[in-house]
């Protein structure tokens, strides 16, 4: 198969193994969440757009849970989701950065902020956001014109924020907004953007060309790294890569870059699947989706450092390697072969 642009290297799961792909889940999120459609309070002409409110049961701690899903009759191309706590100070640039790119680019995407919690003005930054840009008040005027039954010229696009009632981790609300999202191909991204958005088109493009999932890679090109981390969390990084290669025999240069892209199916499939709900996240879902049979590629990505990431390797990385013996006794009960649900739009 040609990839075009990129570089990438492409996995599938091992050949003895024999694991059927499952039906995908129902669009169900972990947890009370309260989701919100940002602008809607600001343009009350937009009433007319009717939401089905579902109840459903808590995957993981029998608690329930609600979500909102438009009655639009299809999702949009691409979902964008951003797990945020306490991102006020960098919120604004990043949501300016994603709505920027997906109106230079064309895309028909939802943007979905997920607050994990924060005890900061997290959330309302993000409705200042939605009622004072522009942009974003155009979004919510497609969505208006599309409810009238005006000609879709413009492609609607949402940005919704969905709310934790307390803080849960980050692999928690990674999970509730991918299982909220309703696009074809669903992304997930750091708030910081230390990958820029602009390189999801490159895992974009992996999915259109026949990826089930493309994951960005900051080590297959180390060169498309503009600001390295300093050389102890390069140390600790590598160590704990390396680590996670021999225990759960995953074959990827990279499983922590925050830049990572699903088919609608595979992610409807990995993420209701997911239990854990902190740092050590990623390497379930990966070796979830190679259970399953779902090929993988490995895109090289451009990022840059941001000293202000709130990991602590020592403390944090004790804890991932604490999930990574879970992720291996789920694996011994057959918690990863359940039957899933299939997903509504």
């Amino acid at each position: 198969m040609n990839l075009g642009l990129f570089s990438s290297i492409a996995w599938r799961k091992d050949p003895g193994c024999g694991w059927s792909k499952p039906t995908p889940p129902c669009a169900i999120y972990d947890g009370l969440s309260r989701t919100l459609r940002l602008g809607l309070r600001h343009y009350p002409e937009a009433a007319g757009l009717r939401h089905r409110i579902r109840r459903g049961q808590d995957l993981n701690e029998g608690g329930e849970h609600v979500a909102v899903e438009s009655t639009k009759k299809s999702g949009p191309k691409y979902s964008i989701v951003i797990p945020a706590y306490n991102e006020s100070a960098r919120l604004p640039r990043t949501l300016a950065s994603v709505v920027s790119c997906i109106q230079a680019r064309g895309w028909d995407a939802e943007i979905i902020v997920v607050n994990d919690g924060s005890t900061d003005a997290t959330a309302e930054v993000v409705q200042k956001f939605a009622s004072s840009t522009p942009a974003v008040r155009t979004i919510q005027e497609r969505l208006i014109d599309a409810a009238t039954g005006m000609p879709d010229e413009l492609r609607p696009v949402e940005l919704r924020l969905l709310d934790n009632l307390r803080n849960r981790g980050k692999g928690y609300s990674v999970r509730a907004g991918m299982l909220a999202a309703r696009g074809e191909v669903v992304l997930f991204t750091d708030a910081d953007l230390s990958a820029p958005i602009e390189e999801a088109e490159r895992l974009f493009d992996a999915i259109r060309q026949g990826a089930d999932i493309a994951i960005g890679s900051r080590w297959l090109e180390s060169g498309r790294q503009t600001q390295r981390q300093p050389i102890y969390r390069q140390f600790f990084g590598r160590c704990f890569n390396g680590v996670t290669r021999a225990i759960m025999r995953l074959p990827f240069a990279d499983t922590q870059c925050g830049l990572k892209a699903f088919s609608r199916h595979a992610a409807q499939t990995v993420f209701q699947l997911q239990t854990i709900k902190h740092w050590g996240f990623d390497p379930e879902i990966l070796f979830i989706a190679l259970k399953h049979g779902f090929w993988v590629i490995e895109v090289p990505v451009a990022w840059a450092h941001d000293e202000r990431t709130r990991m602590s390797y020592l403390k944090d990385g004790i804890k991932m390697l604490q999930e990574l013996a879970i992720i291996r006794w789920n694996a011994l009960r057959g918690r990863y072969d359940r039957p899933v649900e299939a997903a509504k739009r």
